[in-house]
Formats: structure tokens, sequence, C-alpha cells
């Protein structure tokens, strides 16, 4: 007769519950890093605006400009900056999303999916914030720009950040069986990532040779593809935007399986040795 009986919710409740925990776990990541989240906003905004003129002086100076698709080459540089920012963002952010043996895990009904949702929703924020305020101040500042197909560049930026995602899960589940191996392997990834994301070069003016050893990274795909939205004058002929999605989805279902591994082999002491 005293026995507890749990609340029967529907399943939207529970859905509507679950989106609820994901957006308070985004905005406590977005204030996590920095002391408020508008100073993590503009720090976003100036990491953003710093890789984007790094990259167009690079270009001036090694006089790459010729190599670039007919059109505006500041929206050239940046179509590639902002997705390659976007891509290694997410990887970070989920790879140091909080695990099963993290003290938040403590507080139900948080689990670690709601941490990784979390983690991705505030990287992607950040991102989208920070390519919209750069590219409408060119836009209102400098020169009016002209997308083509802007539905398929928004894909393309979305596509990229899921990548990343299902990349920053593999990194995150192995993590707490080797995570100093784990971290210079994330770093070296990333790092290659400045070159072997293609956002220098142009797929249909690369030799096979040549782009054969780009042709495994998501990133090279998205980037190349998103050119082709932007620019009237370019049409990808080398690159696809299946081979990313495939690979996205590839890595979260291995991400998810290795996750529900390792909550069952969860344990307090993992990490203590270090």
């Amino acid at each position: 007769m005293l026995r507890h009986k749990p609340l029967q919710r529907s399943t939207l409740a529970t859905a509507y519950e679950t989106l609820e925990l994901i957006f308070h776990e985004a905005i406590r990541k977005l204030r996590k890093t920095h002391a408020s989240a508008v100073h993590g906003m503009v720090m976003a905004i100036i990491q953003a605006l710093i890789m984007v003129l790094m990259m167009y002086a690079i270009f001036s100076i090694l006089g790459m400009r010729r190599i670039a698709v007919r059109g505006d080459f500041m929206l050239y540089v940046m179509s590639g900056v902002f997705l390659f920012m976007t891509h290694v963002k997410a990887i970070n952010a989920v790879a140091a999303a909080d695990g099963p043996s993290s003290t938040m895990m403590m507080h139900a009904p948080m689990n670690p999916v709601i941490s990784i949702c979390g983690a991705a929703l505030a990287s992607l924020y950040q991102q989208v914030l920070a390519a919209a305020v750069i590219l409408f101040a060119y836009h209102a500042l400098w020169n009016p720009i002209t997308i083509e197909y802007p539905v398929g560049m928004v894909g393309m930026f979305l596509l990229s950040w899921f990548c990343g995602v299902g990349i920053g899960m593999l990194f995150l589940v192995a993590n707490p069986w080797q995570p100093d191996v784990v971290g210079i392997i994330r770093r070296i990834y990333t790092r290659a990532n400045m070159i072997a994301s293609g956002k220098m070069i142009l797929a249909n003016n690369t030799p096979a040779s040549t782009r054969n050893l780009f042709d495994w990274n998501p990133l090279f795909h998205t980037i190349d593809q998103a050119r082709g939205y932007i620019f009237l004058n370019y049409a990808p002929r080398y690159t696809s935007f299946d081979y990313a999605v495939i690979v996205a989805l590839t890595c979260i279902m291995i991400g998810l399986m290795a996750e529900f591994f390792n909550r069952q082999h969860v344990s307090a002491s993992w990490g203590k040795r270090r």
C-alpha cells in the first residue's frame, strides 16, 4: 500500500525533458570555459577572424590567389576556414564531454548522451554566431557577398559539424582506456586538418595523385561541396557529401556502442594513476 509508484510520463513529455536537459547542458558548457557566455562568444569570433586573416595573408604572400575559384576571394577563404573551425571545435568539444565516471552523472536524469549533445550544441552555437557576425561585417562594411545556393551551403556547414561530432565521439569513448595516446592522436588529427581539409585548394584543379591524399577526409568533401553551392563558377566533380554522411553516421554508431560498453565497465578509479 505504501509502495512508491513511479510517475508515468508520455513519450512527448520525456522527449521535452531530454531536450530541456540538452539545452541547459549546452549553456553550462558555454559558461564553463569562460567567465561569462558573452566572453565565450567574443573569443569565438576573434579566433575565427584571426584564422581568416591568417589564411588571407598566406594566400597573398605565397601568390596562391590564382588557384582560387573565380569570385569573391575573401568569401573563398572564409568558406574553408568556417567549415574547418566548426569541424575541429566539434571534435574537441565532444571529446571533452563528461563521461560515465564524471560526477555530473550522479545527478539523475543526466547521462553521457545528454552531455555529448550539449557539448556539440554549444560548439555549433559558437561557430554559427562567429560565422554570422564576420560575414555580416564583411558584407556591410567592405564588399556585398552573393551566395548562389544558401541552403546547400548551410547544409555543408552543418555536415562538417556533424562529422566532427562523430569523430569526437570516437575520441571520447577511447579516452578512458588510453588517455595520453588518445590525446596525442586527437591533436595530430586536428593539426593535420590544417592541410588535409583541403581548404586551400580546389578539388577540380588538383592532380589525381595529390587529390588521393585528401579523399579520406570527410571535411575535404564538405568544403569542396560548399564552394560548389557558394560560387556560380564552380561545380565539384571529385567530391561527394554522401561520403561525409556515411562517415559521420558510422562514427556515431560506433561511438554509441562503445559508450554503452564503457558504461558497463565504468570505474571511479579511471584516470587516478595519471
